[in-house]
C-alpha cells in the first residue's frame, strides 16, 4: 500500500490506519486492557503537567541529539518493540527498521517479530538496534536469543518484565484475534537452532509449531535472580522494560542493570494501574542518576517528550505512533519520526532551552485542578 503523504497529526495517522486495516489488526494495535482506563491515563497524564517557558534566551542553535546505551541518536527517541508488524504492512519490521536507520534513531526488535533478528540486522546495516526479550519459559531458548543478538550487532537487551501473561484485552477477545494464531511473529523462533532442535519444529508456521511457541512465550516464574544469571551470560547492556514502582526501580539498580523503561505496556496489561508519566517522578527520585531511565507510554507530540525529559527520563520510546505510520511502509514511519523531531525542536526552542541537558523539572508545574 502506498498513500499520499502530507502533514498528518497523530490522530489522523490513527484514523488512516483504522480506515485501511482489518478490524482485528487495528484493534490489536490500538486498544488496551479492560476498560482502557490506563490506556487513556497514559495520554491524559501529560495534561497534568504544564510547561513554564523562559524567554529572551539564545536559542538560535538547537541540538536534540543524544546517546542511548552508547549509540548516537538524532533525538532522544527509540522505536519501541512492537510485535507482529506484518499485520500492518507486508514489509513489517523490515520497513520500520529501515526507517529508523534512515532517521538515525535506534530500533528495538521484538521477540515476536515476523522477520527474524538476522533479517532485520541485515536490513539495518550498522544502524543502532536493540533486542527485546520476552523471556520464554525455557532458559536455553532465552540464552540462544541473546547469543544471536550479540552475533548480529544488537547494542542492548530489553527484558520485558511486566508480561508474565497477556493482559485482559477485551476487544481482542471479542474479535477472537491474536496474531500468533495466524502464524505472525514467529520469525525469531522458527530460525532459532535451540527451539527447532527441542521441538522438531518446521520452518513453517504450522499449528503444531504455533502451539510450541505459545507454550513457551511467557514465563510466570521470572524473578530478579534470573536477571542476575543473565548478567553473567552477556556483556551487552541489560534493560528492564515495564517498571512503574520505585522499589522495583531500586531493585533494577541493585542487580546491576544498565537501564529501565518506565512503562505500563501501553495500557495493555493491568488496567487501572498507574500511568507512565505519573510513575516517572517517583522512579527518578528512587534511582537518581544511577541508571539510565527510558520512558514509554502516551507520547504523541514533541511537547510530551519535553515533559518526560524534564521529569527525569533520559530518552523515550514510541510505539503506537510509528505503528500507525507503518500503514504506508518505510516512508510512513520515516514521516512520523521526522515530524516528531521537528516538533521536538520547536517545543524545545519555545520552552527557552537550546539543548536537552538544560531541561530541568522546574520547567514544569502541576496543572491546577
Amino acid at each position: 500500500m502506498s498513500l499520499n503523504i502530507g502533514f498528518r497529526s497523530p490522530e489522523q495517522w490513527e484514523q488512516l490506519a483504522k480506515a485501511h486495516l482489518d478490524k482485528g489488526a487495528f484493534d490489536y494495535i490500538q486498544t488496551g486492557a479492560g476498560a482502557e482506563e490506563t490506556l487513556q491515563a497514559n495520554i491524559d497524564g501529560f495534561k497534568q503537567w504544564k510547561i513554564v517557558p523562559r524567554v529572551m534566551r539564545d536559542v538560535s542553535s538547537v541540538d536534540v541529539s543524544t546517546s542511548i546505551f552508547g549509540e548516537r541518536a538524532s533525538m532522544p527517541v527509540s522505536l519501541a518493540p512492537v510485535g507482529f508488524q506484518t499485520i500492518i504492512h507486508p514489509d513489517g519490521e523490515l520497513a520500520a527498521a529501515k526507517a529508523a536507520a534512515a532517521q538515525q534513531v535506534p530500533y528495538t526488535v521484538s521477540t515476536v517479530s515476523t522477520y527474524s533478528m538476522e533479517e532485520i540486522a541485515e536490513a539495518m546495516g550498522n544502524a543502532p538496534r536493540f533486542f527485546q526479550l520476552y523471556w520464554p519459559s525455557d532458559d536455553d531458548i532465552a540464552l540462544s536469543f541473546i547469543r544471536r543478538a550479540e552475533q548480529n550487532g544488537f547494542s542492548a537487551i530489553f527484558v520485558t518484565v511486566d508480561t508474565p501473561m497477556l493482559g485482559w484485552r477485551e476487544q481482542d477477545k471479542q474479535n477472537q484475534y491474536f496474531p500468533l494464531r495466524k502464524g505472525e511473529g514467529l520469525g525469531n523462533y522458527l530460525t532459532d537452532p535451540i527451539f527447532t532442535e527441542k521441538t522438531l519444529a518446521s520452518r513453517e508456521g504450522t499449528e503444531q509449531t504455533i502451539a510450541e511457541v505459545a507454550s513457551r512465550l511467557f514465563n510466570r516464574s521470572l524473578t530478579w535472580e534470573k536477571i542476575n544469571w543473565l548478567r553473567k551470560q552477556t556483556k551487552l547492556p541489560i534493560v528492564a522494560k515495564g517498571i512503574v514502582h520505585p522499589e522495583d526501580a531500586k531493585l533494577a539498580v541493585e542487580v546491576g542493570l544498565d537501564g529501565l523503561v518506565v512503562s505500563n505496556h501501553g495500557g495493555r496489561q493491568l488496567d487501572g494501574s498507574i500511568s507512565s508519566i505519573e510513575a516517572l517522578p517517583a522512579v527518578k527520585e528512587a534511582v537518581g542518576n544511577d541508571i539510565q531511565i527510558l520512558f514509554d507510554g502516551g507520547i504523541r507530540r514533541g511537547a510530551d517528550i519535553v515533559k518526560a525529559l524534564a521529569l527525569g527520563a533520559d530518552s523515550i520510546l514510541i510505539g503506537r505512533l510509528y505503528a500507525y505510520g507503518l500503514i504506508n511502509g518505510q516512508a510512513g514511519v520515516m514521516h512520523v519520526i521526522a515530524q516528531l523531531k521537528e516538533e521536538l525542536e520547536t517545543s524545545l526552542v519555545l520552552t527557552g532551552e537550546s539543548s536537552l541537558a538544560s531541561l530541568q523539572q522546574a520547567t514544569l508545574v502541576r496543572a491546577q485542578k
